[in-house]
């Protein structure tokens, strides 16, 4: 049989959407399948903030943060912490990655159409040593126009290829087998599903209304990771951990179900790391829920007090935005899934950020007027505000009893302490009596602040909760937010997935988080951050010109 085309890509998102303009631009034939409706097109990279991981890019200098490849390289190191066997292939990758973040990466970009904020962001600070995890400077880069504007000029593209008869669409078709030939793969099988009107991350409908089969020289898996699948991302759960949590809220739509990885396997694909994840422990409710258990993740500045479910403050240095799964392992400990930030008006105006294109339309919607209002204006964002007054998650009050009792009601199981709550409080309060002192998530604040970015947008002058002119007090449930996968598909350098014994499975390619993002897992045990859309596009872009080769 002829093959239907060069290329077939399971799943529309980043990654396959990049592979695919590459093919597009070298002249290639590709078919696109995805089991959701048209209107998911580009998958969860449209939800995304928009955030990118560069290394000594001009917006850096321009900042005055000295970076560099070898630093990069050592931070990488001491975050991914790598120690297994099946790491030979994510090193090769995280290698090849941090070299691209440093050269290639921006301009490629830039090319493509794709502008940066000039405020360059501090994620995952770390705060532990200087040989392990976290960004030594801010590497975390805003996209102008967030999620939506990465996704554009591949977008694009493949739509020109539609246009040139290069590319065929085919929404809700969902890939049930690859189609194995003499140790081959050359195909995918099954099931085409009933129309949907659904709009973007709706639960569509999984009525099978027929069957297809598909050939091609290469089939390239696309299809993402678990985080909307809570089964499996319990089961895959691992010890280092702790328990996982009885409820979580999901931060990615419920067809992000893993079904790719189990088609893979079975087809002969060797799949490692399963059991490294990446889970943010700053989830809330979202108020106006697209799909089921929907949660945002907020982006904290370091100034939020954070208590565990008993009151009790987190240990150095598990502050807002230094160690996310240094912080998830630690809340594991406490026996409840929820932990509590507590702040004020002058700190949820300067330091809360949502993650989500949606959560930031003035971003979203390249306007500076909206900009210069959202966020130099007086109170906090829109879309924080909207979430202060709507969602379950936030209790606004004038005193620390009032506040301390309302935090109680609402988790009324929980064995809130609140006197240790008023405590915690009152003790954190006194060590602003001098500029000084012996406080380490203050000493961390007045560091952060001497870096200009954060002073003028990200961090709050350092004063006392209890301060009237501050406030009012603000209190903020938290919950464990499932997000990406670490592991996924092992492949080399040129996205080629790899076989149960080693060597490359002849036809199949993996790319994104279904690839660990690379290699099966080019993160190790913790991200940078920045990195997975980054992943994303890298993993997608060494697929696609491999297979041009052809």
């Amino acid at each position: 049989m002829t093959p239907d085309s060069d290329a077939i890509i399971i799943g529309a998102g980043l990654s396959g959407l990049v592979a695919a303009a590459e093919l597009v631009e070298a002249g290639k034939r590709v078919t696109i399948i995805d089991q959701e409706p048209e209107a998911t097109f580009g998958g969860q990279a449209w939800w995304s903030f928009g955030g990118l991981f560069l290394v000594d890019s001009p917006e850096q200098r321009r900042m005055g943060i000295r970076d560099s490849l070898d630093l990069a390289r050592s931070d990488w190191a001491g975050t991914a912490a790598f120690d297994r066997d099946d790491d030979v292939h994510a090193r090769a990758w995280a290698e090849t990655y941090v070299e691209w973040a440093a050269g290639e990466k921006r301009e490629w970009l830039r090319h493509k159409g794709v502008r940066f904020f000039p405020v360059v962001g501090w994620a995952e600070r770390g705060g532990d040593s200087a040989t392990r995890h976290g960004n030594s400077v801010p590497r975390f880069h805003i996209v102008w126009g967030t999620g939506p504007a990465i996704l554009e000029p591949f977008i694009a593209t493949v739509r020109r290829g539609v246009d040139a008869g290069l590319v065929t669409l085919l929404f809700r078709h969902r890939a049930d087998a690859l189609t194995v030939v003499d140790g081959s793969v050359v195909g995918v099988s099954g099931s085409v599903l009933a129309p949907d009107d659904a709009e973007r991350g709706e639960p569509s409908n999984r009525e099978v209304v027929g069957e297809f089969a598909l050939e091609a020289a290469a089939v390239v898996m696309a299809s993402g990771g678990i985080g909307g699948n809570h089964e499996l991302v319990r089961a895959a759960w691992p010890e280092r951990l702790g328990t996982p949590p009885t409820t979580m809220v999901s931060g990615v739509p419920a067809h992000v179900d893993g079904r790719g990885l189990g088609i893979a396997d079975a087809a002969g694909a060797r799949l490692v790391n399963g059991d490294r994840m990446w889970h943010y422990v700053e989830g809330i409710q979202n108020h106006s829920p697209v799909w089921a258990k929907h949660g945002i993740r907020i982006l904290p500045g370091p100034s939020s007090l954070w208590l565990d479910a008993t009151g009790r403050r987190l240990p150095p240095p598990l502050f807002p935005g230094f160690d996310t799964l240094g912080t998830l392992a630690h809340l594991r400990t406490t026996g409840h899934d929820h932990s509590w930030f507590v702040l004020t008006q002058s700190i949820i105006e300067k330091e809360f950020a949502l993650s989500g294109s949606e959560q930031n339309p003035d971003l979203t919607g390249r306007s500076v007027r909206e900009l210069l209002r959202q966020r130099l204006g007086k109170g906090a964002t829109g879309p924080v505000e909207a979430f202060k007054e709507k969602g379950v998650d936030f209790i606004v009050a004038d005193t620390v009893d009032e506040l301390v009792a309302r935090m109680a009601a609402l988790e009324p199981g929980a064995p809130l302490d609140a006197a240790r709550v008023r405590d915690e409080i009152a003790a954190r309060d006194r060590m602003l009596d001098n500029e000084f002192g012996k406080d380490a998530q203050l000493t961390a604040i007045h560091g952060a602040r001497q870096y200009r970015g954060d002073k003028l947008i990200r961090v709050a002058s350092p004063h006392r909760l209890t301060d009237p002119k501050r406030g009012p007090l603000i209190a903020v449930r938290l919950h464990v937010l499932t997000r990406k996968s670490l592991g996924g598909i092992q492949t080399d350098l040129d996205s080629r997935a790899l076989g149960h014994d080693g060597a490359p499975l002849p036809g199949l390619y993996a790319v994104g988080e279904a690839a660990g993002f690379g290699g099966g897992g080019v993160h190790g045990y913790r991200s940078l951050e920045g990195t997975f859309l980054g992943g994303c596009m890298h993993t997608g872009l060494r697929a696609g010109r491999a297979i041009a080769r052809l």
